[in-house]
């Protein structure tokens, strides 16, 4: 890596620093207006949550963000910037100009997917509707498909989603016996 391409992407890096530094420090406050929660609508509270969480959850990515800038800019004033840390080999130009907070070759980067942390709603949902209650106690059991109950008041199966004609479809909705 020549001088130039090393000044530009410390320079990369102090305006990333900068401006990750000025969106932390610029917090949203999401108050709610209402002097009391007791005539909300539950999705109103839920929606104040959400923006909250979203909040949170952005502050904390800024702040690794910040970290990994600071490591890269400490890693240039040591002068081991450009080299990965695991193995030692020269990290490409092309890399460090599309990622200039990586610290290691593509070969020692973690590639790999996180399959093992999931939300905490999947203890409690099921992809099935079929028994959904199982699950939760032996004893309790729903044997009929929930999801036809659901069905018998509407569905995306109506003649409008239907081709052809109206008069195609008049015996879509006929009503069936159970002889």
């Amino acid at each position: 890596m020549t001088d130039e391409q090393l000044t530009q992407l410390k320079d990369q890096l102090t305006d990333q620093l900068e401006s990750l530094e000025r969106r932390v420090q610029h917090t949203e406050e999401f108050d709610t207006t209402e002097l009391s929660n007791y005539d909300n609508h539950p999705g109103d509270s839920a929606t104040d949550l959400f923006d909250m969480e979203r909040g949170l959850a952005l502050t904390q990515f800024k702040e690794s963000e910040i970290d990994d800038t600071k490591a890269a800019l400490a890693a240039i004033e040591a002068g081991t910037y450009g080299k990965c840390t695991e193995c030692g080999k020269e990290i490409p130009f092309e890399r460090l100009e599309a990622l200039p907070t990586a610290l290691t070759c593509i070969d020692h980067a973690n590639q790999e997917p996180d399959l093992t942390s999931r939300p905490p709603e999947e203890d409690v949902l099921t992809g099935s509707t079929d028994n959904p209650v199982k699950q939760e106690d032996e004893r309790l059991e729903d044997f009929t498909n929930t999801f036809q109950d659901v069905e018998d008041y509407g569905s995306s199966d109506g003649p409008q989603d239907q081709p052809g004609e109206d008069e195609d479809m008049e015996d879509f909705y006929e009503e069936k016996s159970n002889d």
